[in-house]
């Protein structure tokens, strides 16, 4: 959070707003595109879905409770993120593992299939629909590779979300040190 968004009136800053974060909103595309593809692909008692689905909602619940958390403790947000982060590695795994053991191919960086996400990916507005051609294609393997490359970037956002979190709270500190500088503060203005 930047200095201005700090609730004036007190040592709480403003909080929450994980809506607005680019991070959220591809976990959300990567949980909805998970429970289709889960659904799609899997048989409906193989216990990967429930695996894969709750790692890909641990993805997004985590950034949301983080955010939530940022209210009080810099440290549970942060823990969060990264758990949110860990998440999306997990499902990563999940799907180069269909991938393998379908005999699928993961696509290479230069794939064209793979500039076309990465396209559609820039665009800060993108949602399920934008990305659904890919995500439900009757192909499992293009499917798969799409949610690889969401999660790809999504993991890409959060590691940078995590370094910003960590610079804030080496900046402005936790709140202890929020709510001690507020009793000074109030101390002082006693006078």
């Amino acid at each position: 959070m930047s200095e201005k968004q700090f609730n004036k009136d007190g040592f709480i800053p403003k909080h929450g707003g994980y809506q607005n974060l680019l991070s959220y909103k591809k976990a959300e595309i990567i949980y909805d595109g998970t429970v289709y593809f889960c659904n799609r692909f899997f048989a409906k008692y193989d216990r990967t879905i429930g695996q894969m689905i709750q790692a890909a909602r641990s993805g997004k619940q985590n950034i949301a409770e983080g955010s939530m958390f940022s209210a009080t403790s810099k440290e549970a947000e942060i823990k969060l993120t990264n758990v949110a982060r860990s998440s999306l590695e997990e499902l990563l795994n999940d799907y180069r593992d269909f991938l393998r053991t379908n005999k699928y191919s993961e696509w290479h960086k230069d794939h064209p299939y793979a500039k076309r996400l990465r396209e559609l990916n820039r665009d800060p507005d993108a949602n399920y629909d934008s990305l659904k051609k890919g995500i439900e294609h009757e192909n499992p393997e293009i499917c798969a590779n799409v949610l690889i490359g969401l999660i790809k970037v999504a993991k890409y956002l959060l590691t940078k979300q995590i370094a910003k979190l960590e610079e804030e709270f080496l900046n402005e500190g936790g709140i202890k040190e929020r709510m001690a500088k507020s009793r000074y503060d109030k101390r002082r203005k006693g006078r």
